[in-house]
């Protein structure tokens, strides 16, 4: 096989919406403030006993669904999340035994924000390789159990949920080549430390995102062979609505729909593009086979971006 295309996506969110004006009642906040900053409304949390495999597996199970395969064809599973409470079993064993797979290769990535699109890549190139022919591929996180809830700059950003998508080996190649790397001297700017809470030096973060990813998006382009205006949609780490409107603009993907789902999502690192995607598919607002492109950055500083054709 020389490639590898999506076949399908799922995703799952939390029933509990927590909304800005909740949010005003528990920390010095308001509506105004927070949608001004980075255009969230609202954003899901899970229950005390819902864990990051749990969601996993639901957002998984959808997708498996939505792809029409048997389980047992499933031969690699690599999960995004930073997460994870235990070091081991990892997320995807947990989510492996919990859908009843075979004998999968299951492992997990940790690239905070930019996970999904590191995993989409590691997938295509085991499938390439010949190493695996179906691969799920899942971001998740559960980022409110790392949540500072009396600080205002960083509690206004999170919410839970998982999205997944299945990948399988085709004639030609539906996903495009990765555009990888990190920011070294940047390792800090977004951050859980041992067992404590999420924080980032948001301003340095939003300038770099600002000035320098859109370079980095029109390389990812330019690798793929596809021009910016061919684009169908365009999907980024849904951070902050004032980074992701911006860049899409810069791009020039001027008839590429763009996803938004900060606004009702709130910043689910890892989790954002796959939730976003899914809902954009399910809602058939990309024309099926159009060249879509994801793109995550977020700590370590690191990022990554591929095309990919809208299943």
């Amino acid at each position: 096989m020389t490639g590898s295309r999506v076949v399908a996506l799922g995703h799952y969110q939390p029933e509990r919406v927590l909304t800005n004006a909740e949010l005003a009642t528990m920390v010095d906040t308001n509506d105004e403030w927070i949608q001004s900053r980075v255009g969230i409304k609202e954003r899901r949390v899970a229950a005390p006993d819902e864990q990051v495999d749990e969601m996993a597996w639901r957002a998984a199970e959808k997708a498996i669904a939505n792809a029409g395969l048997d389980k047992a064809e499933i031969d690699y599973v690599v999960v995004a999340t930073c997460t994870a409470i235990d070091r081991s079993p990892n997320i995807a064993a947990r989510v492996a035994a919990r859908l009843g797979l075979g004998h999968p290769a299951a492992i997990d990535i940790n690239t905070a924000c930019s996970g999904f699109s590191h995993a989409v890549a590691t997938a295509d190139h085991a499938i390439r390789a010949g190493a695996a022919s179906k691969a799920l591929v899942i971001g998740v996180e559960k980022l409110t159990d790392f949540t500072d809830w009396t600080d205002r700059t960083t509690c206004v950003l999170v919410g839970d949920g998982a999205g997944a998508l299945v990948l399988v080996a085709g004639d030609q190649p539906e996903v495009g080549p990765v555009v990888w790397g990190s920011v070294p001297e940047m390792s800090d700017a977004v951050r859980i430390e041992g067992d404590g809470k999420f924080a980032q030096n948001g301003q340095s973060v939003f300038r770099w995102t600002t000035t320098q990813l859109p370079a980095i998006a029109k390389e990812v382009c330019e690798k793929s062979g596809i021009a910016p205006e061919e684009l169908g949609g365009v999907v980024l780490h849904q951070a902050n609505l004032r980074i992701i409107e911006p860049l899409a603009k810069k791009l020039g993907a001027i008839n590429a729909v763009v996803a938004r789902d900060v606004v009702e999502s709130g910043n689910t690192s890892a989790a954002s593009i796959p939730i976003a995607l899914s809902k954009l598919v399910e809602r058939r607002e990309i024309p099926v086979g159009a060249p879509v492109l994801l793109f995550g950055f977020g700590g370590g500083l690191s990022y990554a971006g591929q095309i990919i054709r809208c299943p």
